[in-house]
């Protein structure tokens, strides 16, 4: 078997860590679920995530799901992929060209957009927020549904305080609430090239951004919080300052790093 290769998955109905953190890596991407605290009334997790990646080939895919009223939702769209995990890993297989995410986007869409899923959904208790990453070479891709985050943390980009990457979306969902039942389906994605030098891509669900007190509804708290620590001490760190904060929701992170030695895009001026 190729180590290179790693596979999670992972949804808050099989443990729902409340009232503590866990932190795993799954290879060189870690994984930082926090369920919620119990004083503040949370009983259950309702977040899910994937990891897949293949370091020979030089990419990561992850997902990152906020579901609400239960699991459910999350539950299906996990199986879903994992049902198109084949198909989906060839195409991440493949040199990087113009057509790389183009078709990607059309093969997510046709997951989403089949019959079948669709009728799962009609049958599913809750809705939820969806959040898929891709990174191949020197790229990111991302294909975005509701409200959870990807934030990109370089230097260069820090300076002109630019950390966020998609939009959060509120009133999107996919279950039985779903936007891909409507007369156009409303999503949305994006490409981006990473800096030279280190890089982290990171990606969390709302709990970390909305925790009474705000400790971190600005992307640059958390950016400065893997200054100075390991990243998963600063994890732990995110995770500690919300559980002192009394959050309610529950929170899930996927981060990790990626060292881009190609030359990339510059003014004409430098």
């Amino acid at each position: 078997m190729n180590n290179s290769i790693k596979d999670f998955s992972w949804v808050g109905s099989q443990e729902n860590f409340v009232d503590r953190e866990n932190i795993r890596y799954v290879n060189h991407i870690i994984v930082g679920r926090y369920g919620g605290n119990s004083n503040a009334g949370q009983y259950k997790n309702e977040d899910g995530c994937l990891v897949w990646l293949n370091e020979n080939e030089d990419w990561e895919f992850v997902i990152i799901l906020d579901a609400h009223n239960t699991a459910e939702s999350a539950e299906k769209i996990v199986e879903l992929f994992e049902n198109e995990k084949i198909q989906i890993k060839n195409l991440l297989s493949m040199k990087i060209s113009q057509k790389t995410f183009k078709t990607l986007e059309e093969k997510i869409l046709s997951m989403f957009q089949s019959r079948e899923f669709i009728s799962t959904c009609r049958n599913v208790q809750g809705e939820t927020a969806c959040l898929i990453v891709v990174r191949k070479d020197k790229y990111i891709w991302w294909f975005s549904v509701g409200d959870c985050v990807l934030y990109l943390f370089h230097p260069e980009l820090s300076a002109l305080g630019q950390y966020q990457v998609n939009q959060r979306q509120f009133y999107e969902w996919i279950g039985q609430v779903n936007t891909f039942e409507q007369e156009v389906p409303c999503y949305s994605v994006g490409k981006r090239e990473l800096r030279q030098g280190e890089n982290r891509l990171f990606l969390t669900t709302d709990g970390l951004i909305e925790c009474p007190n705000e400790p971190y509804s600005n992307p640059k708290s958390i950016y400065d919080s893997f200054d100075n620590s390991k990243e998963e001490e600063s994890i732990k760190t995110l995770f500690q300052n919300i559980q002192e904060n009394n959050v309610l929701d529950s929170t899930t992170i996927i981060s990790w790093n990626v060292t881009i030695l190609k030359e990339v895009t510059l003014p004409s001026n430098l």
